[in-house]
């Protein structure tokens, strides 16, 4: 299950338990809406009690980010697993996009790396 929200060119999503292909019909056109009219964007991915993905969502989220590697301006990934850690770590060379990791508890912080809207 997604929460989202926008202001600008930046896409607040709160993720909880998992991710499906439902979510993804509600978070890939809002994307590429925004990337249509702000060129790049900057993504926030607070992970709340987050499970992951399913096999195909996963695969959706992929196929953007691929498709949009030079769209993406930052990404911050809020969550306290170490999974959620590593797999920003595993994100990072696959993406032009800068991405950092940041704690539940450091949520404002992570808002604020996000920086200002253009």
């Amino acid at each position: 299950m997604v929460s989202i929200q926008t202001a600008q060119n930046v896409i607040y999503t709160i993720a909880e338990e998992k991710l499906t292909d439902e979510d993804y019909d509600r978070i890939i056109p809002l994307l590429q809406e925004k990337v249509r009219s702000y060129g790049k964007i900057r993504w926030y991915f607070e992970m709340s009690d987050f499970d992951g993905w399913t096999l195909s969502a996963l695969w959706r989220d992929l196929k953007f980010d691929i498709k949009n590697l030079e769209n993406i301006e930052r990404i911050a990934m809020v969550g306290e697993e170490k999974w959620q850690k590593h797999l920003t770590e595993l994100m990072k060379p696959f993406t032009t996009a800068k991405i950092e990791f940041f704690p539940l508890a450091e949520r404002e912080r992570a808002r604020n790396w996000i920086g200002k809207f253009k």
